[in-house]
């Protein structure tokens, strides 16, 4: 009995704890994005730096072939690089699980994606810490990270984080920032 009221303390806590850092990391700013060259899946030896997209608004996207809630908003990604590239959106995809090349190229052809996969690895975790994915941050045409969103939420969220990395979004709209737990 009190080994289970222990349990549960501790669960509760450790809880506590993901749910706080969850919102605390989500924090947005004026930041510069730290910047990564990693290799780009399916383009023999090609590596893309973030800092050569700057003029861009970039939508870093972190996720796993086994995370289900990166399954879920892929479909929205694709179709949000269709709409805003042509007004200077870029998303960038970074695979950050053990998978090889093959399986990682194979998985993105399945789910019809429409921009640069990269091999993401465990530097990027030091770079862009976070508690779970999909991890999603969101750079203005400066270099600066505007949101920083961790776990799952609504396509129309994405969007306004990407209207706001366009300079779309008014500038009261700029320490905004949302997280989702997984």
């Amino acid at each position: 009995m009190k080994n289970s009221i222990i349990f549960i303390l501790l669960v509760v806590a450790a809880t506590f704890g993901l749910v706080f850092s969850a919102k605390h990391m989500s924090k947005g700013g004026t930041a510069a994005a730290p910047d990564f060259t990693l290799k780009v899946l399916g383009e023999k030896d090609k590596t893309l730096q973030l800092s050569s997209l700057k003029g861009k608004a970039v939508l870093v996207n972190f996720w796993a072939t086994w995370c289900e809630p990166c399954k879920v908003e892929m479909p929205w990604l694709v179709e949000l690089q269709r709409k805003y590239g042509p007004q200077g959106l870029q998303i960038l995809g970074v695979a950050q699980d053990d998978s090889d090349e093959e399986t990682i190229l194979a998985f993105s052809h399945k789910m019809g994606l429409n921009y640069p996969i990269l091999q993401g690895n465990n530097h990027m975790n030091d770079l862009y810490p976070s508690q779970g994915l999909p991890l999603s941050v969101y750079v203005d045409r400066n270099g600066k990270v505007v949101q920083r969103v961790v776990g799952l939420v609504s396509e129309s969220v994405m969007e306004d984080a990407i209207k706001q990395a366009l300079g779309q979004g008014s500038s009261s709209d700029s320490t905004k920032s949302t997280a989702s737990a997984k």
